[in-house]
């Protein structure tokens, strides 16, 4: 029985699951995206977060530790130096899988996982958040608002309209002389 284990093995045995989840790993890391089941997405996305994590702390211990997971000294190498830089201030989180539809030979349903930082198209301004009361949100939000549109009106010039232009001076009908108007 199965009861209370949660643990996805992908119909393999141990050595051949880590053997893969490492190599898999390691072409995420060297490539920031690749293409798999969603299956196997979910399973790599537990295995590399943790990793991810101890790789923001470049100590000898940490590279020890990931080299016996990942054990490709190149990955190990471009993780710290390049990933590291780059996920630094995030609190975790670094993958994303989206999903990409079925698989025209089996019908397995299939996923892109990703380095969230690495994706141009998803990554905006970033804002630092934190995970504290949402009170005086509000406030916070239209100061941003009212300092944006003062940047705005300094840096373009309103341009003045005339009130209302008056037409050109029109002689009144009374004072036109008679020699003009033809009956």
């Amino acid at each position: 029985m199965r009861h209370r284990k949660k643990f996805n093995h992908l119909g393999r045995k141990k050595g051949h699951r880590v053997s893969m989840l490492a190599n898999m790993a390691c072409s995420l890391i060297e490539h920031k995206r690749i293409n798999t089941t969603l299956a196997k997405a979910k399973v790599l996305k537990k295995f590399i977060e943790p990793i991810i994590t101890k790789s923001k702390s470049d100590t000898t211990h940490n590279r020890r530790i990931v080299f016996s997971r990942i054990k490709q000294k190149n990955a190990v190498a471009e993780l710290f130096r390049d990933v590291a830089v780059k996920v630094a201030d995030r609190p975790g989180g670094y993958t994303r899988v989206i999903r990409l539809g079925n698989r025209l030979g089996d019908n397995a349903e299939m996923a892109m996982i990703e380095l969230v930082d690495y994706n141009e198209t998803y990554v905006t301004q970033k804002k630092k958040t934190t995970r504290r009361s949402r009170r005086g949100k509000k406030s916070e939000d239209l100061k941003e608002i009212e300092i944006n549109q003062e940047i705005k009106s300094e840096e373009t010039p309103v341009e003045e309209t005339p009130a209302e232009e008056t037409p050109a001076e029109e002689t009144p009908v009374d004072e036109v002389p008679k020699d003009d108007v033809k009956n």
